[in-house]
């Protein structure tokens, strides 16, 4: 049995990006809605993104048995507890063994732009033993002074994303195997907290710096990356899609800017399923790029396709 997306969807500070319903394994993009004040949380962001999640399966809560959580950074730059259980208990799974005897588990993953599909492989490993049935990733990035159009030298948008993930009884569909691959040379970008510098206000502060060189180093490992895939595993580019890690900031709801960074995979699966699938793909590719330099290759065979 293969490993599908069952649901996705997105969130943001100014609003949530809310999947409409479709067929099985696919969800897209729809309406933004008010989300109050600005101030944002990536608990909260990765919270309502995987509501929504749920609410597109017609699930509840209860139905997750593993909970991941990859987001990079975070609101007051905050690193304990594992953000995974704050966000389990912002989905609200298995807060009263009582009333709801399910067992639930999370645990945060984090493997900067890669994290996603670090979680697509565990997901896989859990759902192929039994270990449970269905897998929920969240992935939310939020700058730690709570809005990241305040600070210009902060590359990445406010923004969270979930994949829900189960098996499917078409063993032709899901993904295929995560393979990873590292480059020579220097980590391109680092991010971090100046803690000569920070003064009195270092959890509201963070610092990303990238090499000047950057977006290309990146573009040329995602290239490398999708072509040693491709050979290893016998995929025709010609008739696979290819989400990479450049999602156009266009794809963000009115209001955000700022790159997409760990959701990223999320936002663009979202994307191209409102675009559209070409009448010649019959499956997709998934390639994000970052800091290491690393990157990760997944393919994926929508249910039907």
């Amino acid at each position: 049995m293969g490993m599908i997306i069952t649901a996705a969807g997105t969130a943001t500070a100014a609003g949530d990006t809310h999947p409409t319903d479709s067929h099985p394994g696919e969800s897209h993009p729809g309406d933004s809605h008010p989300a109050g004040p600005r101030a944002a949380s990536s608990v909260v962001l990765a919270g309502r993104a995987a509501r929504d999640c749920l609410s597109r399966a017609g699930l509840s809560p209860s139905a997750v048995g593993v909970l991941v959580n990859v987001g990079v950074y975070r609101e007051s730059n905050t690193f304990e507890p594992a953000l995974a259980a704050l966000v389990q208990k912002e989905v609200g799974i298995s807060l009263d063994y009582l009333v709801d005897p399910s067992a639930g588990f999370s645990f945060d993953l984090m493997n900067g732009a890669c994290g996603v599909l670090n979680a697509v492989q565990v997901g896989q490993a859990l759902l192929d033993t039994g270990s449970t049935e269905r897998l929920l990733v969240t992935a939310a990035d939020v700058h730690p002074g709570g809005d990241a159009r305040l600070d210009p030298d902060y590359p990445y948008a406010d923004l969270a994303g979930a994949l829900l993930l189960e098996r499917s009884a078409d063993p032709d569909a899901g993904f295929g195997p995560v393979r990873h691959y590292t480059a020579d040379g220097p980590a391109d970008t680092e991010g971090y907290l100046d803690t000569a510098g920070m003064g009195t206000e270092g959890r509201t502060r963070i610092t990303v710096r990238r090499s000047p060189d950057h977006d290309r180093r990146r573009a040329e490992l995602a290239a490398t990356a999708v072509a040693d895939y491709a050979a290893a595993y016998g995929l025709d580019l010609e008739r696979t899609l290819v989400i990479g890690p450049d999602t156009e900031a266009g794809a963000l709801p009115p209001g955000e800017s700022g790159e997409p960074h760990t959701a990223a995979p999320v936002l663009g699966y979202l994307h191209a399923l409102t675009a559209g699938l070409p009448e010649h793909c019959d499956q997709l590719l998934f390639v994000t790029a970052g800091a290491g330099p690393s990157a990760a290759c997944a393919s994926y065979r929508p249910e039907g396709r």
